[in-house]
């Protein structure tokens, strides 16, 4: 796990937010899909693809390689949304964060002082770049290079109190091990 480490302290109260930090085609959405499933009670899986779909190409399009590029608005307005989330959080609903550190370390950062007051438990989902380009290359809906662009870089600096390989384990696998350490 060069670049990252999970955390030894993490203590047993109930967690209000599950962040799964990953690249491009790493499994995430697939993951939170079955965490879903196996939690007692509903959780809402939202990611930065959602706050994308629907935003406008002035915040958010993709260089040649499928690197992400963010316009000027781009932290504002992801500020806006990501306040928008902490909230229902608050109110009591689970809530499954499906992310992308594009910046590492001060990424997630940038999320813990948005969902501050709230229990989180990080997990960083893993996937080799290869397998992830090979993933993003049967898709057909993102950027070529972005995958492979993000997989490590992603993981930079960034602490974890768990974390998956969607490259090694199945989704279910995976939400498991997670859906476990909630438990």
């Amino acid at each position: 796990m060069v670049g990252s480490t999970v955390r030894e302290d993490h203590a047993d109260v109930p967690v209000d937010v599950v962040v799964l930090n990953g690249g491009s085609s790493s499994g995430k959405t697939t993951i939170g899909r079955r965490l879903q499933e196996l939690l007692p009670r509903p959780w809402l899986l939202v990611g930065v693809d959602d706050l994308i779909d629907v935003a406008t190409s002035s915040l958010i399009s993709y260089g040649p390689d499928g690197e992400v590029l963010l316009g000027d608005q781009w932290r504002a307005v992801e500020t806006a949304w990501s306040r928008g989330v902490a909230e229902m959080a608050r109110a009591g609903v689970g809530i499954i964060i499906d992310d992308v550190f594009l910046d590492g370390v001060v990424s997630q950062e940038r999320t813990r002082t948005r969902l501050g007051g709230l229990e989180v438990l990080w997990v960083g989902v893993r996937c080799a770049p290869e397998i992830a380009a090979e993933r993003e290359r049967a898709r057909g809906d993102r950027p070529v290079g972005m995958a492979l662009g993000q997989a490590l870089r992603v993981h930079a600096g960034v602490a974890y109190d768990l974390v998956v390989d969607s490259g090694a384990a199945t989704p279910e696998e995976c939400a498991r091990r997670i859906a476990d350490q909630l438990a």
